[in-house]
């Protein structure tokens, strides 16, 4: 129970500093061979990406794109809740206000889901769950106003 709690807290804090935009210590527990998959179509931003340094990378244009980011972890959950090694599923479900450049506000929730080995993330999955607001968000045009 209590690898459980220092999940819960790692993943709070871990949304803390991405709010502050502190990529560095966000990821300071995160592997070094890591995956970082992102929802939608969206070329450059979605997709599946490998290794700190990418993802490190990733991250530095998502805070570019967005200078300010407000992300309300809702709840943390834990797959095992007996886990002493660090090695675990945990699930972050929250809200989100990110504000572009341009000072405009987009809203949107989610899930991440994180496999942790031995107290290191090695896959994070995002799951938004407004797709339109998040190509929006990215300055990408809906999947619904393309016209074949």
């Amino acid at each position: 129970m209590i690898g459980a709690l220092v999940a819960r807290k790692v993943v709070r804090a871990g949304f803390i500093h991405l709010n502050k935009g502190d990529v560095s210590l966000l990821l300071s527990r995160w592997a070094e061979d890591v995956t970082l998959s992102y929802p939608g179509n969206m070329s450059v931003v979605s997709g599946t990406f490998k290794g700190k340094k990418t993802i490190e990378e990733w991250f530095n244009r998502f805070i570019e794109v967005f200078p300010k980011r407000d992300f309300t972890v809702k709840s943390v959950g834990v797959q095992n809740i007996f886990d002493f090694t660090g090695t675990n599923v945990v699930t972050a479900e929250w809200d989100v206000i990110v504000t572009n450049r341009e000072s405009k506000d987009f809203r949107n929730s989610g899930v991440t889901v994180i496999n942790s080995v031995r107290g290191r993330a090695t896959s994070v999955c995002d799951y938004y769950f407004d797709i339109d607001a998040l190509r929006e968000a990215w300055g990408i045009a809906s999947s619904k106003s393309i016209k074949s």
